[in-house]
């Protein structure tokens, strides 16, 4: 097993080229790419037909497939009525990532909502619990949901706080999104002995198996104050994180993440040059 690279969504390229998602695995197997991520951030809203089309040409093109669920989830939400809500949103993710044979669903913790971060982490880990038993009841129980974390400072969602989500449960995979970690942190997360603390930190509080195949995101991100503020292309020299430092630290550990670009538009292209600089190390190792 080796890293995967792909994009988030459709790129800018793409999009000028295709009409259709379902041109998108084609597309990204001549880049050669590994990996689409559906996104389904403003709603769930692509039918049973069109999932297993995209399905079928993903497997096709040998093209692994995530979804990404929608933003409006809040697990760390205490209200009733948006537990339920945060349910239903993961419920259909699942169903559409299983009828196109994904097999990971992306999903946001939320923010605090004038809780205690403590507060908010227990509530974030109940409400998981509650969904993961719906997902089982409906049959959909082989999903792996995969926790992100966040880029800005006052939503939960950092290395530690997912960390400790996915210890709820085995079935959880940790996604870690380095430009948000770095955002969150004012540059914290860009040096190789910061990115090598992280990778640590997923393995001893995940285990083996689950660090060497979690999932990630991977952008330029611009941040202030708050933290992130916008995401970037490849092309930026301000802000960063840079990938290679990542790139020999997954090599050297004999890692295989799933890495999704989400820069702003060149997502494909920057995945392609992760993949190519990843490669590269490994050939020269």
């Amino acid at each position: 097993m080796t890293a995967l690279f792909g994009p988030a969504g459709n790129s800018e390229s793409f999009s000028a080229q295709y009409k259709s998602s379902l041109d998108a695995p084609r597309y990204l197997r001549g880049m050669g790419l590994d990996l689409y991520e559906y996104q389904c951030g403003r709603g769930v809203n692509i039918g049973e037909e069109t999932a297993r089309a995209l399905g079928e040409r993903a497997r096709e093109h040998n093209i692994a497939l995530s979804v990404h669920s929608p933003y409006f989830i809040n697990l760390s939400s205490p209200e009733p009525e948006r537990r339920q809500k945060n349910i239903g949103y993961i419920l259909s993710s699942c169903r559409a990532a299983r009828q196109m044979g994904a097999g990971r669903v992306v999903v946001h913790c939320g923010g605090l909502t004038g809780q205690t971060r403590g507060q908010a982490l227990v509530n974030t880990i109940s409400g998981l619990r509650q969904a993961l038993d719906a997902m089982d009841a409906e049959g959909v129980g082989d999903v792996r949901l995969c926790i992100e974390t966040m880029g800005k400072i006052n939503v939960l969602g950092d290395l530690d706080e997912v960390i400790r989500i996915c210890q709820s449960d085995d079935r959880l995979l940790p996604c870690v999104d380095f430009g948000h970690l770095n955002a969150r942190t004012m540059g914290g997360m860009s040096t190789r002995a910061q990115l090598s603390g992280a990778l640590d930190a997923l393995h001893s509080g995940l285990g083996a198996e689950r660090a060497r195949v979690f999932h990630a995101h991977f952008s330029k991100i611009e941040y202030g104050k708050g933290g992130e503020v916008r995401h970037l292309t490849f092309a930026d020299s301000e802000y960063g994180p840079e990938f290679e430092p990542l790139a020999r630290l997954i090599a050297e550990r004999d890692l295989a993440p799933h890495i999704i670009c989400e820069s702003a538009g060149t997502q494909a292209e920057d995945a392609q040059a992760m993949k190519s600089l990843y490669l590269s190390v490994m050939q020269n190792d």
